[in-house]
C-alpha cells in the first residue's frame, strides 16, 4: 500500500500520454483527462492517509503534473482560439517558473517543485475550467490571475528555503 500514491502517478503519466492518441471530440479524451485530473487529487490524499510521503513521491506526482499538462497543451492548444493577452499571461507565468527552477538549482542544487496551497489550487482549478474554454475564456483567465501568484508564491518558498 506504500507505494499504491507513486503507482497512481505513474497511472498519470501514461493517461496523459494516452490523451495524445485521443480525438479531442471524443468521450475517450475526456475520459481519460478526468482521471488524470481525479487521480492528481487522489495520490495526494492517499500518501498523506498512508503516511508514504516522500522526496520520491513529490517529484513524481510534479513530474505527472508537467506530462498531463503538455499533453493537454498538445491536443488543445491547436482547436481552442486563445486570445493574445491570454497568451501573453501564460508566458509570463511559465517565465516566473523558470526562474524559480534555475533558483532552486543555485539554492539547492536541483529543480524543486514546491507543493504549496497556492500551486494546488490553481491544479484543481485548471483542472475544472480547461473544458470551458470552448464557450468562455473568463474562468481560465481568473485561475491564470491565481497561477501567477502561486508562481510567485513558490519563488518566494524557494528562496527562502521553505520548500520542505
Amino acid at each position: 500500500m506504500r507505494y499504491l500514491p507513486n503507482v497512481i502517478s505513474v497511472l498519470r503519466i501514461a493517461g496523459s500520454i494516452g490523451l495524445l492518441f485521443c480525438d479531442v471530440a471524443g468521450w475517450l479524451f475526456w475520459t481519460l483527462y478526468a482521471l488524470c485530473g481525479i487521480s492528481d487529487m487522489v495520490d495526494g490524499l492517499l500518501a498523506r492517509n498512508l503516511q508514504a510521503e516522500s522526496k520520491t513521491g513529490a517529484v513524481l506526482d510534479s513530474v505527472s503534473d508537467i506530462v498531463f499538462v503538455a499533453c493537454c497543451a498538445i491536443r488543445l492548444l491547436p482547436v481552442l482560439e486563445i486570445p493574445v493577452w491570454l497568451w501573453i499571461g501564460a508566458g509570463i507565468i511559465v517565465t516566473i517558473k523558470i526562474i524559480n527552477q534555475v533558483s532552486a538549482l543555485a539554492v539547492f542544487k536541483r529543480f524543486c517543485f514546491p507543493h504549496t496551497s497556492a500551486n494546488k489550487l490553481t491544479g484543481f482549478l485548471l483542472f475544472l475550467t480547461v473544458p470551458t474554454m470552448f464557450w468562455s475564456m473568463i474562468p481560465i483567465s481568473i485561475v491564470a490571475a491565481i497561477a501567477t501568484f502561486a508562481a510567485v508564491q513558490e519563488g518566494h518558498s524557494i528562496r527562502t528555503k521553505q520548500v520542505f
